[in-house]
């Protein structure tokens, strides 16, 4: 190890000391982000509920095309993690950092790409939805096209979050994505109403967030006494050996995310069937239920990070140990958002659409139906962070996809039956349910058979 080139200090070492305490101080910051991510969401949601319901239906459309984003993001992100966090493990920083700068330009590259495809073909892709009011669909469009600026910039942050999260210090992350937040909650009622800008305010402000949050953090890579790199600088040049093994962690991951928003835009494209109404309560309950998306996935990130660096170490006992801690948190925070979901969905609901009594009846049956779902999906998040901390990506991606697949098939049918919008409803937490208990179980059955090690093929 060279001298003055590692800066992952003991404390951020999850190969030793107490698993519980350890996983937990990744897991916290991690949260933390996560909450802040549901800020950014539901402040949007809060402000633009009070403009219109058709206004939270348009963000609500373009926002499917960000979460395709978010999938695309995956291949940096998870790139730089898991390669950071097994190189973490094995005591080989400069392999790691290799990783870290790899994975940083290829994702600026991507996500360059990907905000020209946004801004020039927004037009066709928000005509894809079918959306029967046309001045929904046109504020779809500028949402769309004014978001799509800030995509580069995210996929850039989503890197850096990755390479701390990979070193064990997820506290940095949490502390920008907290500037981020405070941005976009000071500037979106501005931009929304005193300045009369409207649903193009909400995505002015959010861009502007983005913007901010990458520079904070890649002054913090660079120049923060935190950061496992310092005097860390992004280079132009991309090494293939190292852009083969981030692309093959990290496409299955990408291709998973792509592949459930695809279907999801399928079953969005249901939905609008049944009205404006009907987007703005779908709208609105998935921010809700991203109390457990969005938490699972701060754990999942967590598990990724330990157990990763404890498979680069080979302490496969402290894996084992450390999944099965993972779990029983989730089950418990799984059970908490489901009695949430279907006790307090009228409660909940009412906070963002005050006024709006065809969407609230909506919003509650989708909260009611949904909560049935809550606990699988927690497991799921805890399976899915112990397979990629192994640098085991496929496995779980081909669950993923056959589920999300089979959840679209199903809300077609089960929509044309006298359920109509609760049936799609019903599909979504039926596919939910299978694929978190079908995680579970895979990701048991390679532990058992193949054992951590040999749980690579």
């Amino acid at each position: 190890m060279k001298a003055g080139r590692w800066n992952v200090s003991n404390k951020y070492n999850l190969t030793e000391g107490s698993v519980l305490k350890k996983l937990l101080l990744v897991a916290f910051p991690l949260i933390g982000s996560q909450v802040i991510q549901m800020t950014y969401n539901l402040t949007d949601m809060f402000w633009l509920g009070r403009l219109s319901s058709d206004a939270v239906a348009a963000s609500g459309t373009a926002g499917m095309y960000m979460l395709i984003s978010l999938s695309i993001m995956m291949i940096g992100r998870m790139g730089a993690e898991i390669g950071v966090a097994q190189h973490t493990g094995r005591q080989e920083p400069e392999i790691a950092k290799a990783y870290a700068k790899n994975s940083l330009t290829l994702t600026a590259i991507i996500g360059l790409v990907l905000a020209g495809l946004y801004a020039f073909g927004r037009g066709p892709l928000i005509g894809f939805f079918g959306i029967q009011e046309a001045h929904v669909a046109s504020a779809a469009e500028t949402y769309l096209l004014i978001v799509a600026l800030g995509i580069p910039f995210t996929f850039i942050t989503a890197v850096v979050t990755g390479i701390y999260n990979g070193s064990g210090n997820a506290k940095v992350p949490f502390r920008i994505n907290c500037v981020g937040v405070a941005i976009n909650v000071l500037l979106d009622p501005i931009l929304i109403f005193p300045l009369n800008m409207g649903i193009a305010g909400a995505a002015v402000a959010t861009a502007v967030a983005q913007v901010a949050a990458c520079v904070l953090s890649l002054v913090a890579l660079a120049a923060s006494k935190s950061s496992p790199f310092p005097g860390f600088r992004p280079s132009l040049k991309l090494n293939g050996n190292y852009v083969k093994q981030i692309l093959k962690w990290s496409i299955p991951i990408a291709a998973e995310g792509f592949l459930f928003t695809f279907m999801s835009m399928f079953v969005s494209r249901f939905v609008a069937g049944f009205g404006a109404a009907a987007i703005s309560a779908q709208r609105i309950g998935s921010q809700i239920e991203n109390l457990s998306w969005l938490i699972g996935g701060a754990f999942s990130s967590a598990l990724t990070a330990f157990v990763g660096q404890n498979y680069g170490a080979k302490k496969w006992d402290r894996i084992d140990r450390g999944y099965r801690a993972g779990l029983l948190i989730m089950a418990v925070w799984g059970v908490a958002v489901a009695a949430l979901m279907f006790f307090g969905a009228h409660f909940l609901f009412n906070i963002f659409l005050p006024n709006a009594p065809a969407e609230l009846a909506i919003g509650v049956s989708f909260l009611r139906i949904l909560s049935i779902s809550q606990l699988f999906i927690c497991f799921e998040s805890a399976a899915m962070g112990a397979f990629r901390g192994l640098g085991q990506t496929v496995h779980p991606s081909i669950i993923s996809a056959i589920t999300n697949i089979s959840r679209v098939l199903l809300a077609w049918g089960l929509m044309n039956t006298s359920l109509g919008l609760n049936g799609i409803w019903l599909s979504l937490t039926i596919g939910s349910s299978v694929r978190g208990l079908w995680m579970l179980l895979g990701y048991s059955h390679c532990a058992k058979k193949q054992y951590a090690r040999k749980c690579r093929r």
